[in-house]
């Protein structure tokens, strides 16, 4: 239901629930993961850098069944769109800036957003994977190295430091994107991904979004951590 209405002199506004508390762990969950990823990796704290790794790729795999049978903000079926809708949002953000009509509200990633949110997912599943074959020929190999062969090694090992940068620089635009939003369209999309709900206009003509139960995410979440374990073991 939506709630929360509040009425000024020109506009009502209410709050609507977008993100479930799954996908919102999991978002902050990747931000904290990562960040000790990289710090670890500068630092050579390699246990801690691994550890890191094998839990972000268990989230990750959360997150890649979460998308199909989530809740519906969280479904890739509902923020992946193709180029003619993400042209066409683009068109909208620019006449409603430019020509003073409002956008339609969307709750979820916009289809911009969506493609921001495939690399992310794209670029750290394989960053995640890589690292279970990359070796630094010294001191440390990942779980997998010995499944591998030399040449699978030496390649996973390349594309593990290369991928680094690109994972650099995509978190640097996702980042000046949210802070755009947030400075010249006046859309915060820090708080919805922190409380869950979103303002909106009251009279905007959206639905709240459908939630699936937290249960599921958790046995999502263990199923995927438990696959991760098994893989590390198997090494």
């Amino acid at each position: 239901m939506v709630a929360g209405n509040t009425t000024n002199r020109t506009t009502a506004r209410c709050d609507v629930a977008v993100w479930d508390l799954p996908t919102r762990l999991f978002h902050w969950g990747l931000v904290l993961l990562v960040a000790v990823a990289i710090v670890s990796a500068k630092t050579d704290r390699m246990t801690i850098h691994m550890l890191a790794g094998e839990a972000i790729l268990a989230l990750l795999l959360f997150r890649l069944v979460w998308g199909l049978i989530g809740s519906q903000t969280a479904r890739f079926a509902d923020f992946v769109k193709g180029p003619r809708a993400v042209l066409a949002y683009a068109a909208g953000t620019l006449r409603g800036k430019r020509g003073g009509m409002a956008e339609k509200p969307v709750l979820g990633h916009n289809p911009m957003g969506g493609l921001m949110v495939l690399a992310l997912l794209g670029a750290l599943t394989l960053q995640a994977v890589a690292g279970l074959f990359t070796s630094d020929d010294i001191l440390v190999d990942g779980p997998l190295v010995a499944q591998a062969s030399g040449d699978v090694v030496a390649g996973f090992s390349t594309l593990h430091r290369v991928l680094a940068d690109g994972i650099l620089i995509l978190i640097g635009v996702h980042v000046l994107a949210v802070l755009a939003y947030l400075v010249v369209k006046r859309d915060n999309l820090i708080r919805p991904m922190i409380t869950g709900r979103k303002t909106i206009p009251a009279d905007a003509p959206v639905e709240p979004p459908k939630r699936r139960p937290a249960a599921l995410a958790l046995a999502v979440m263990a199923a995927a951590a438990g696959l991760v374990a098994a893989v590390v073991q198997a090494g």
